[in-house]
């Protein structure tokens, strides 16, 4: 009766994702990173605080987290399979729509200091729609104006971060 018992704790012993490990590992790389990476940055003696704080605290909470994960693992904790919900998970991946969207991030990429934000976000929002299956092209269009519009402004006039206006210069 007893070994009938060990056998499936013996299982799940043996049942460890060791791709939790890799990951426990990553954040932690991550984190020692983003704590030395703080240290270098160069802040003037009058704020005793200074921006640093802020790397310094998710460096730290990275590294927590992989700690935490690693013993989590080691305890023999798995993540859920994902039921798919309505996705049919044996279909193959759409690699056209994956290419069509990653052709608009380089597009954005080669033309934002040119055209500016503005037109280029409304472009990419537009075609990465287009690309997604909407067959409105004018309304994604105008609504990737307007966002990307009231992002600039947004980032322009709240945040106080100029994001470059392209040939719209002088008239945003």
């Amino acid at each position: 009766m007893s070994s009938a018992a060990s056998e499936p704790d013996a299982a799940a012993s043996r049942d460890v994702d060791r791709a939790q490990y890799g990951l426990a590992g990553v954040l932690a790389l991550v984190g020692a990173y983003t704590i030395y990476d703080a240290t270098t940055l160069n802040v003037g003696f009058g704020d005793p605080v200074g921006p640093r704080i802020f790397p310094y605290a998710i460096g730290a909470i990275t590294i927590v987290l992989a700690v935490l994960l690693t013993v989590a693992t080691a305890r023999g904790s798995q993540a859920e399979a994902e039921a798919g919900e309505d996705i049919d998970l044996t279909t193959k991946p759409d690699w056209l729509t994956v290419l069509k969207l990653l052709g608009f991030l380089v597009f954005a990429l080669l033309t934002v200091n040119f055209l500016g934000w503005a037109i280029t976000g409304a472009v990419v929002f537009a075609g990465c729609a287009w690309s997604l299956g909407s067959r409105t092209v004018l309304r994604d269009i105008l609504v990737g104006a307007v966002l990307s519009v009231a992002s600039w402004y947004f980032f322009y006039v709240v945040l106080g971060v100029p994001l470059t206006p392209g040939i719209l210069d002088g008239i945003l």
